[in-house]
């Protein structure tokens, strides 16, 4: 059985004790921490947890691993921290938003030696998964186009717009990250341009709500992403690998599977409009290939690597906005040594 700790538990770290503590088979959740006591004891009063503060949680020999599910400011301090407590790490992305930062926090990681999985969920979105697998066996030949789609139904608040990094480190980070798992090669270059065509506060915060971007990979892969902060009917979010013999693609599911035909036609459901309705699974699955790893003693499908390889392309797609030009990824990696 792994022992859990969860630091963190707004939304998204709650929502992952939950799961933790009610849905994934090896896995149990000793105790909680948050930087708001109340918060803490609140969550651990329904799940019948314990609430400790951080150093009580890193300290505590009930607690085999921690999930760090904090704000993003906070994310590397955490990880530093944890793994001078000798503890598996799960983290949710992004590690940082500074490349200095993510290096100091995974730099700690490798020296004691602890297996560290960042949280890119989508990789185990089951649809999503079923392309990155097909490509692997060569369903589809040689991959030359990925197409990516992603589009939430409605955008964030603008006080979290703010904070957040900008699109490019807050919402299509995942997007990085699945081109690199799909085309199954890295990122040389990248190219965006960007748009507020949603809310004009998003230009107020020197972000936009609208985006595509181009990636080249060293494989010769060409990745299209397309990003909206407001999709007015539900959480849109798909794949397509394009190769030399085939293609293979995901859809979006429904929120319920009843189909009404009539003379004037047939009607479906509506998309999820929350990402939690969308991807429970995915967060389940990727808690499982987590624990399995721990128990057969191997590293985490989801490395340090994959944690900073999407923080790059994001810095390079922010500077190919801003200079409206493509940005070779290895610009930014010198600018940061």
């Amino acid at each position: 059985m792994l022992r859990i700790g969860v630091i963190g538990v707004g939304r998204i770290g709650r929502m992952h004790a939950e799961l933790l503590a009610r849905r994934v088979d090896g896995v149990t959740v000793t105790a909680v921490s948050d930087a708001n006591d109340g918060t803490a004891a609140a969550v651990a009063a329904e799940l019948g947890l314990r609430a400790l503060g951080l150093d009580e949680l890193l300290a505590a020999a009930d607690v085999d691993a921690v999930a760090i599910c904090t704000s993003t400011d906070t994310h590397a301090d955490l990880i530093v921290a944890a793994a001078a407590a000798g503890k598996a790490i799960f983290c949710e992305k992004p590690v940082s938003l500074d490349l200095a930062e993510v290096d100091r926090a995974l730099g700690a990681v490798e020296a004691a030696g602890v297996p560290f999985q960042i949280g890119f969920n989508r990789r185990f979105d089951p649809a999503h998964q079923a392309v990155h697998d097909a490509v692997g066996a060569g369903d589809v030949g040689e991959p030359q186009i990925v197409r990516i789609s992603s589009r939430d139904p409605a955008p964030p608040p603008l006080s979290y717009v703010k904070v957040s990094g900008g699109i490019f480190l807050d919402m299509t980070i995942h997007d990085f990250d699945m081109a690199r798992y799909l085309a199954r090669s890295e990122v040389l270059e990248v190219f965006a341009r960007g748009a507020v065509n949603v809310d004009s506060g998003f230009a107020d915060a020197g972000d936009v709500d609208t985006a595509l971007v181009t990636l080249v990979h060293e494989n010769g892969c060409l990745t299209a992403i397309d990003n909206s902060r407001q999709a007015v009917y539900g959480y849109d979010q798909r794949v397509e690998v394009f190769g030399s013999v085939g293609m293979a693609a995901s859809e979006n599911p429904l929120a319920h599977t009843a189909v009404v035909r009539t003379a004037e036609g047939t009607r479906l459901s509506t998309l999820p409009y929350f990402y939690l309705e969308r991807y429970v699974p995915s967060y389940l699955r990727e808690w499982e290939a987590f624990r399995a790893a721990l128990g057969a003693g191997e590293a985490p499908p989801v490395t340090a690597e994959d944690a900073r390889a999407p923080l790059v392309i994001g810095l390079a797609a922010w500077r190919s906005l801003r200079e409206h030009r493509p940005v070779a990824v290895a610009e930014v990696e010198v600018a940061s040594a």
